[in-house]
């Protein structure tokens, strides 16, 4: 199976394609989509989900899996991810591609063994889980975790 981990943001949405066959992982890509800051947020979040689109149609992934939104300290930061979520969303139902939601506390545990792991603690077991390969980013990481831990926790299928 073919799982797309997506780390939602605004000016960065980090992606990562694993394919997981039982127990066994396989890195096949990670990136990340980016919008420029100085256009409208009606055209950002448009851009993010064209972008999404032709990720979704190269890498023709069976699922994707996504962070839940947490509540930030600001009001408006935490307005600007849900929106960029909402444009991920709604890209992956028009490919029609189940899409598992998941708590940033369960990621970590699933793929550190602690739901209070530390970033540096997640990109450290990302490096033994999928040891080679090459990450490009900090929301790349986030989203091959996300994909790592649906793998563990099934995704609900």
């Amino acid at each position: 199976m073919r799982i797309l981990g997506l780390d939602p943001g605004l000016g960065t949405t980090g992606w990562g394609l694993i394919e997981a066959d039982g127990n066994r992982l396989r890195h096949i890509a990670n990136g990340q989509l980016k919008t420029d800051s100085s256009a409208e947020l009606p055209r950002r979040l448009a851009h993010l989900a064209d972008q999404l689109d032709a990720l979704v149609g190269d890498q023709k992934p069976d699922t994707t899996a996504v962070e839940e939104v947490f509540v930030n300290k600001n009001p408006q930061s935490t307005l600007k991810l849900a929106q960029a979520r909402g444009a991920v969303l709604a890209a992956c139902g028009r490919a029609s591609l189940p899409v598992a939601e998941h708590a940033a506390r369960l990621v970590k545990k699933a793929v550190v063994g602690t739901g209070g792991a530390e970033k540096a603690q997640v990109q450290a077991m990302l490096k033994v889980l999928l040891p080679g390969v090459a990450i490009a980013g900090a929301d790349a990481a986030d989203a091959l975790a996300v994909a790592i831990a649906d793998a563990h926790l099934g995704g609900g299928r």
